[in-house]
């Protein structure tokens, strides 16, 4: 495979990987010296040869900054406008009010009560609106606790794919990048996550103190691979939709009652142990290196 390297002249040229004197860029280099590299070959890119597709990418970054973090900005926009006006529409009172149309719509239009769900579920998740739990409950209001806890699960696994890759574009590859070259604690931090990421990411999806909006933004500025975002958020957040689900299709006797659903459910003992029991076991692997580590094994 041929390589491209900088010519005295500030041009490139292709050369047999045997007739290069620098090391060869790596993506994260590549990133990083991307602002030296439009200007033309300086001391910051001295040495240096990159490959064709290393150019290639670089010839279709985008050139204003504000293109790619257009997403994430719209995603802010929208949910602080959200939280203004929705804050007082997405309730209890109003699944309470309503809850007779929805079971009247939802025998009349099964399928297609599905999918406004999920559409609107996932609505309220990519741009951090307020109902999230709220939504969850209506799940297992309309579809009982099976088969409501998948389709809250798969909603809101869509919804956080959305706010991640959007924060991902906008800031995460060039911070993953710029945390990836630096040195000192900071690298040291990208480091520790990177080997133990399926544990760090089962971690904050089980702690239920961990805000949801929280758990999709923090994997995207430090690099996690979309994949495992994605399989980690869904199982992750299982146990937690499970129990709300669960609530969700009992409010037929809340609503009878009169009442309204015990949210705090989840930090009694009975629900909160077994799922504490779940955190120590994603915990496991990363006190067994620290272990290890202290030890020399």
């Amino acid at each position: 495979m041929q390589q491209t390297a900088w010519s005295p002249a500030g041009k490139c040229y292709s050369t047999a990987p045997d007739a290069l004197k620098g090391p060869v860029l790596y993506q994260a280099d590549v990133i990083a010296l991307t602002p030296a590299l439009r200007r033309g070959p300086s001391r910051a890119t001295a040495g240096y040869c990159c490959t064709d597709e290393d150019m290639t990418e670089m010839s279709h970054s985008p050139a204003r900054p504000i293109t790619r973090r257009l997403p994430l900005i719209v995603i802010v926009i929208v949910a602080l406008t959200g939280t203004y006006f929705l804050r007082d529409v997405l309730t209890f009172e109003t699944l309470r009010d309503n809850r007779e149309a929805l079971i009247a719509f939802r025998d009349a239009n099964y399928a297609a009560t599905v999918a406004a769900f999920v559409l609107t579920y996932v609505v309220i998740v990519a741009f951090s609106l307020p109902g999230a739990t709220i939504a969850t409950l209506t799940g297992g209001f309309l579809f009982a606790t099976f088969p409501g806890v998948l389709f809250n699960v798969t909603a809101a696994t869509l919804g956080a794919i959305a706010i991640f890759l959007a924060a991902r574009w906008g800031l995460g590859e060039r911070l993953a990048a710029r945390m990836e070259a630096s040195d000192g604690t900071v690298k040291r931090i990208k480091d520790g996550i990177d080997e133990n990421q399926w544990s760090m990411l089962f971690l904050i999806r089980l702690v239920p103190a961990v805000p949801f909006f929280v758990a999709n933004l923090v994997p995207a500025l430090v690099g996690v691979p979309l994949s495992r975002f994605v399989i980690s958020t869904f199982f992750g957040i299982i146990p937690g939709g499970l129990v709300y689900t669960s609530v969700g299709a009992g409010l037929g006797d809340v609503f009878a009652r009169g009442e309204t659903p015990n949210l705090g459910i989840i930090f009694e003992p009975q629900i909160l142990l077994p799922i504490l029991g779940l955190c120590a076991l994603a915990a496991l692997p990363i006190i067994i290196k620290a272990v290890r580590g202290r030890k020399g094994l």
